[in-house]
């Protein structure tokens, strides 16, 4: 009987999905609004774990769980129910993010039933964004501690992408679709470096990072400091995975972050990058030694001078330029910056 009422509902959502599509195509065609394909009304997203019953009745069977940041599309009311579908074994994440997080697909089964009508946020909701945003930055929060919550960091991701999404005219879109990707991308790098590739030294020997999320970012928020954030992050997929004691990876990371603090001279990341510059032509200093180039290891050091000067003369307040002031201090005092500095 279940098995026949869930094709059934697989047929509705067909047609409703269908008909939504028909019905919003002109919109989609000439809006950038990523939400054009859908009813607005009807997409929604939870703010907590909410279980989805076959009828609207605490004792009816259990279909699925819908978790945080997760989204479900609202069918009906019903008193203090919500009737909803929602398939939530697909994966969320999608190189095309137009599409819906639902399928049709015969080889998916979707979670159509009712779940409480509580902690439901839809783009009508009064200050949702700051809702969504609060709660995500809450799972972040938790995600950063030790023993944290198996889907804290995955939930927050979610949570932020939703004010991006839903809210694009809010005042916290910007930081809100950053964070979400920058959420991502942390996990995603965690993982890759678990890999035995992650030591090999050209970057394009191991798996990459996914960049769609940040050059998003880049393309929505031009010149504001989330590009510059994001500019930041993408160059983890350039550096090398391990030097393995030659200079051709510090030369080539010098460079980056050297052009990525001219570039975003004003970006949060721009004093880290000038440091990351400044260590790199510190190391170079002592590995072109080992290889007797002793004029490139001279002109290494002058770079690391000069770079530590920039730190110093550009960003006073940041403990970075104290950090260059560092290893500027130990290239001219001939200590090494990388391998065994003693005597």
């Amino acid at each position: 009987m279940v098995r026949g009422s869930v094709k059934a509902m697989k047929v509705v959502i067909s047609a409703i999905v269908l008909l939504l599509a028909v019905s919003t195509a002109p919109a989609q065609r000439k809006s950038k609004d990523k939400m054009a394909g859908y009813d607005r009304a009807a997409r929604a997203t939870l703010v907590h774990p909410a279980i989805v019953y076959i009828t609207a009745d605490d004792n009816a069977g259990h279909i699925a769980e819908v978790g945080p940041g997760h989204e479900v599309v609202v069918i009906e009311h019903n008193g203090s129910w919500v009737r909803v579908f929602a398939n939530t074994d697909a994966a969320d994440e999608q190189a095309d993010n137009t599409k819906p997080e639902f399928s049709t697909d015969d080889a998916v089964t979707p979670a159509s039933g009712w779940i409480r009508d509580k902690g439901i946020v839809t783009p009508a909701t009064t200050n949702g964004d700051a809702i969504l945003y609060g709660m995500a930055a809450n799972f972040e929060e938790l995600a950063a501690r030790p023993h944290a919550p198996k889907d804290a960091a995955e939930e927050a991701h979610l949570l932020y992408r939703r004010v991006a999404e839903y809210y694009p005219a809010s005042p916290l879109a910007a930081e809100a679709m950053f964070r979400s990707a920058d959420v991502r991308w942390q996990l995603d790098k965690a993982d890759i470096s678990t890999l035995p590739s992650a030591k090999e030294q050209e970057a394009y020997l191991r798996p990459q990072l996914y960049e769609g999320d940040m050059k998003n970012v880049m393309k929505l928020y031009p010149g504001t400091k989330f590009a510059a954030l994001a500019a930041y992050d993408l160059i983890d997929n350039k550096l090398c995975g391990d030097w393995q004691g030659l200079p051709k990876c510090p030369e080539m990371e010098a460079g980056l972050y050297q052009k990525y603090a001219d570039k975003y001279p004003d970006s949060p990341k721009a004093a880290q990058a000038l440091y990351e510059a400044t260590y790199r032509e510190g190391v170079l200093v002592s590995m072109y030694q080992v290889e007797d180039e002793h004029k490139r290891s001279q002109q290494a050091a002058t770079n690391t001078q000069g770079l530590a000067a920039a730190v110093m003369k550009r960003y006073p307040q940041s403990d970075f330029a104290a950090r260059a002031a560092s290893i500027a201090y130990r290239v001219q005092q001939q200590i090494a910056v990388y391998g065994n500095d003693r005597d």
